[in-house]
């Protein structure tokens, strides 16, 4: 037989499959048995029988890969010819089991892969904006603003950035694909491509089945492409990112992806005012550090100053304001999140300026776009398509590799502690009221805030928010603060 280890696995993905559907029976979907109302009400249980099945196969698949490192360590102090057969047993059954029937069934189980135990009378806020859904707006259709069907509409609308295969080799290695290891560059995409729909389109903007399609939402695309040629590609993503230990074959985090964000910005729009890039980050990129002052892993603090600083030098000095990106990575907690930010974190897609959250299961990272009662509703990179060529004038494009339908989710609390927070403030005084409701959100959280205001990164004393914005930001150049010095999380 050629292939006995994948034959076996086959056979064991099948077992495991039965008893996990038998020992966690799914509840009935048939809608001609089961009416809304029911639905809604049994949807709790569906839940708690999809963490049920989670929990054991996490159970299970640590318990595979703790005997690969175990095995593998093995290997390392024995002779090399008398383990050459054993290890590359290992090596296969390691592919397998990464990929594959193995990887969908992990998938299936660990997360909610489908919208069908969302709530039809819970609200969801989604990306800032709330739908309060309830059975007689649903009956209604897309008409009713708050029904379920405008928010599959808004969730459609959403940019949907994937795995690609099949695309120009990055830089001088051999990869054509970024299949099991670009999720959060995939994902950082995804919210930055959502803050440019809000900052050219507005949040309102819905997409057209209809072509020609929007110019300047075929504009977004391009940036995207995976080429050299394309500004926010895969490619040049890594290339800005060098310094923070990105590599493509590589995994790497949420703060290392925000700096590489910040760097690329910084370097694109230096080239186009030097004729050398047509096309630059619209906005000022703020990755918000902690202060410097403070002990490692505090709460990061949104600077005044800071702010106004990089706007004013956004514009070279010609105004005193200007669109804002502000990316905020956190690490609640160790394996987990710390229970007591679960409430902070809910409450943040409630703000206007919300942009969502770059955050998943540890080393597959996800873009988090909504929240409906415990469960984090999110767009998932880990699908793998061909890569296409948008070009920014082709307004008959095929965009339908780049919009999902299926509307996945999964219990807040099970998302990995290492995240970052995104948000886009148009103006002034979109910026002044995200910083608003920053400090009412951290009076609320009993000395554990998800990050603060602050008129400076290291202020002598807690100032109220109102007082701070009545200081001219402007006048003193030489107390400026390096984003260098910044706390690393």
């Amino acid at each position: 037989m050629a292939y006995p280890v994948q034959l076996h696995i086959l056979v064991m993905t099948g077992l495991l499959e039965r008893v996990l559907d038998s020992k966690f029976p799914a509840s009935n979907s048939d809608d001609s048995s089961v009416d809304r109302e029911s639905k809604a009400t049994n949807s709790d249980q569906t839940v708690h029988h999809r963490c049920l099945k989670a929990s054991f196969l996490t159970r299970f698949f640590r318990s595979i890969f703790s005997v690969f490192e175990r095995h593998s360590n093995t290997i390392s102090v024995e002779n090399k010819t008398s383990n050459s057969r054993s290890h590359g047993w290992v090596t296969t059954l390691k592919k397998v089991m990464t990929s594959g029937p193995m990887r969908r069934l992990q998938e299936r189980i660990q997360w909610t892969s489908r919208a069908d135990t969302l709530s039809l009378t819970s609200d969801i806020w989604f990306l800032g904006k709330c739908y309060k859904l309830s059975l007689e707006e649903s009956s209604h259709g897309s008409d009713a603003p708050n029904s379920y069907d405008a928010f599959l509409e808004d969730f459609l609308s959403r940019i949907w950035i994937t795995y690609r295969k099949s695309f120009d080799p990055i830089g001088d290695s051999k990869f054509t694909c970024d299949v099991n290891w670009g999720c959060m560059i995939r994902s950082s995409q995804m919210l930055v491509a959502q803050a440019l729909i809000f900052h050219h389109l507005g949040r309102s903007w819905r997409m057209r089945l209809q072509k020609p399609h929007d110019p300047g939402y075929i504009e977004i695309l391009h940036l995207f492409g995976d080429s050299e040629a394309c500004a926010f590609s895969v490619h040049n993503l890594l290339q800005a990112g060098k310094g923070y230990g990105l590599a493509a074959g590589s995994w790497l985090g949420p703060y290392a992806m925000c700096r590489t964000w910040e760097t690329l910005a910084h370097a694109n729009k230096e080239q186009v005012e030097s004729d050398k890039c047509k096309e630059s980050l619209p906005m000022v990129l703020y990755t918000v550090s902690g202060d410097e002052d403070g002990e490692r892993g505090g709460a990061p603090v949104i600077s005044i100053k800071v702010a106004a600083r990089l706007c004013y030098d956004f514009s070279k000095g010609q105004l005193n304001w200007a669109p804002i990106l502000l990316l905020v990575p956190l690490v609640l907690g160790l394996e987990k999140i710390n229970p007591r930010y679960i409430p902070l974190l809910w409450e943040t897609f409630t703000f206007p300026q919300s942009l969502g959250i770059l955050g998943g299961r540890p080393g597959a990272s996800t873009y988090i776009v909504g929240i409906q009662d415990n469960k984090a509703l999110y767009l998932d990179p880990h699908e793998v398509q061909l890569a296409v060529d948008i070009k920014r004038d082709d307004l008959e494009a095929d965009i339908s590799s780049y919009h999902c339908s299926t509307v996945r989710h999964v219990p807040l609390d099970m998302i990995d502690p290492s995240l970052a927070i995104g948000f886009y403030c148009r103006d002034k005084d979109d910026f002044e009221d995200l910083c608003s409701r920053a400090s009412k959100l951290a009076d609320k959280s009993n000395g554990a805030p998800l990050f603060t205001v602050a008129q400076n990164l290291q202020p002598a004393k807690p100032v109220p928010y109102y007082d701070l914005l009545a200081v001219d930001t402007f006048t003193d150049t030489d107390d400026r603060v390096h984003e260098d010095e910044w706390q690393i999380l």
